[in-house]
């Protein structure tokens, strides 16, 4: 039985796929840069340590990449670790911070949505392929 890369890279990649794996790679990036810019320039909460909080980001990107379903499998229950601290922040802080937690909320919710429309979308066409 093939693999899923091997499956995705026979067949031309059609434009769901697409436009979910350029949502996800985008929503994590922005993740990235809105977790450091937030934690080290805009509304730091100390000495810049919960910086680091951006590291487990990084781990995904190889995958969404290469389109790797079960990267997509795994981000979309990480995505909601950075949800519940945004939805905390957003409403327990004020001004600059509650908006940049509202950002990162919102952030979230568009790469769960683009993960699990991805998924569901690779599934189905594997399912289809399989019957004819």
């Amino acid at each position: 039985m093939p693999n899923d890369d091997t499956q995705l890279q026979s067949t031309a990649m059609d434009a769901t796929v697409r436009w979910t794996r350029r949502i996800a790679l985008g929503c994590v990036l922005g993740l990235i840069v809105l977790g450091l810019a937030w934690e080290l320039w805009l509304a730091p909460t100390g000495t810049g340590t919960l910086a680091i909080k951006v590291l487990p980001l990084l781990l995904p990107l190889p995958g969404l990449w290469r389109a790797r379903l079960y990267t997509y499998r795994w981000l979309s229950l990480l995505v909601w670790l950075y949800f519940t601290e945004g939805v905390v922040r957003a409403v327990s802080d004020h001004g600059l911070s509650a908006l940049l937690a509202s950002l990162q909320v919102a952030l979230c919710l568009s790469l769960f949505t683009a993960c699990a429309v991805h998924v569901r979308w690779r599934l189905h066409r594997a399912a289809q392929a399989a019957t004819a």
